[in-house]
């Protein structure tokens, strides 16, 4: 048994048409929802960044589903706001949310106009977030003077039970670190060796909760479409770190991105017109330990993808809905996870 959730991407298709698709996707079979936190795209062909937590509140006033968001505290966001955000939505819908919080991306950070920090920068930087959010979230009143300064916040609205917070992660160090602090790890597809390695840094270095997976796909009725699809949207995406980390705009990937081949970006998105196909790997990656799998359609068009996965794929998988979204217990301070392995 697993969860089936569906991946809203904020950066590539507008809110209004995005709100319609989660509700179709409910309406579909899919039993979760998560959702991107951008400034911007990653390419001018992609051409949308809206506001996640604008968006939501719609999503989750409109749907039954549980959501995730993955966000970057630290610079662009302030802790406290991001907690504010966080518990806000957690007390009018009740352990439907959580929150991915890693070290961000220069090419939503750049727009404070503040300089980029190193990566290992960064991670302490994170880490001293999360440990502002989560003793706010205690009811404390908090004041800070580190990598983010915080003067006496305190949040007055909260939840009863304070959203999860989940640690993203792409390479394995990530995974050590997060184990530290995180209610669960997140992370994208990959070969299968990489996925286990990661899986097993998260849990051999005492990482609890649940393990989730956001799929790259591109599905269309003809190969032809699939792959013209994956390589139209998705080819700007497929740099590893740290490259996708410190490019800036749009404009940057766009021209990083020029000499991409379809080929490459096969890489990085599962391409089929076969259902059976796409289900195989599903099957796959749930074999391999996780408990929710968030697909993402890299298409701008969703009722078609949407549609077909709900007829033809979720059936062949045991979908579950995912339990109540809580904190895992025992967690020790953030800041007191950082280790050297964990700056790549």
């Amino acid at each position: 048994m697993t969860v089936i959730g569906f991946h809203a991407s904020h950066e590539q298709v507008h809110p209004t048409a995005l709100l319609r698709a989660v509700r179709r996707a409910q309406d579909a079979g899919f039993t979760a929802a998560m959702c991107s936190d951008h400034f911007s795209p990653w390419s001018e062909r992609q051409g949308q960044s809206a506001f996640a937590w604008s968006w939501l509140g719609a999503a989750l006033a409109t749907t039954d589903l549980p959501f995730g968001v993955v966000n970057a505290p630290g610079q662009r966001y302030h802790p406290a706001i991001v907690a504010q955000a966080a518990a806000t939505l957690s007390a009018m819908f009740p352990q439907r949310l959580w929150v991915a919080l890693g070290s961000g991306e220069a090419s939503n950070e750049h727009i404070t106009g503040d300089g980029w920090p190193r990566k290992d920068v960064r991670n302490e930087r994170l880490l001293e977030c999360v440990d502002v959010m989560r003793d706010l979230f205690a009811g404390e009143e908090v004041s800070h003077d580190g990598l983010v300064t915080v003067d006496r916040a305190r949040l007055w609205t909260r939840p009863e039970i304070p959203p999860a917070l989940i640690g993203p992660a792409v390479s394995e160090g990530t995974a050590r670190m997060a184990a530290g602090w995180a209610d669960g790890l997140v992370t994208i597809n990959a070969p299968h060796d990489h996925l286990r390695r990661m899986v097993d840094a998260y849990r051999e270095a005492g990482g609890r909760g649940r393990l989730s997976l956001q799929v790259h796909l591109s599905w269309a009725p003809t190969l032809a479409e699939a792959e013209a699809i994956a390589h139209d949207q998705w080819r700007s995406n497929v740099f590893p770190p740290p490259l996708c980390w410190d490019l800036e705009t749009a404009a940057h990937f766009d021209i990083a991105s020029e000499h991409v081949t379809s080929e490459q970006v096969h890489a990085s998105v599962l391409v089929s017109d076969d259902l059976g196909r796409h289900a195989g790997w599903i099957a796959e990656y749930v074999d391999l330990g996780f408990d929710d799998i968030y697909l993402h359609h890299v298409g701008g068009e969703l009722d078609g993808f949407v549609d077909a996965f709900g007829k033809d794929v979720l059936p062949q998988l045991a979908v579950e809905p995912l339990p109540p979204v809580v904190p895992a217990p025992g967690r020790r301070r953030a800041a007191e996870a950082l280790r050297p392995e964990a700056s790549v």
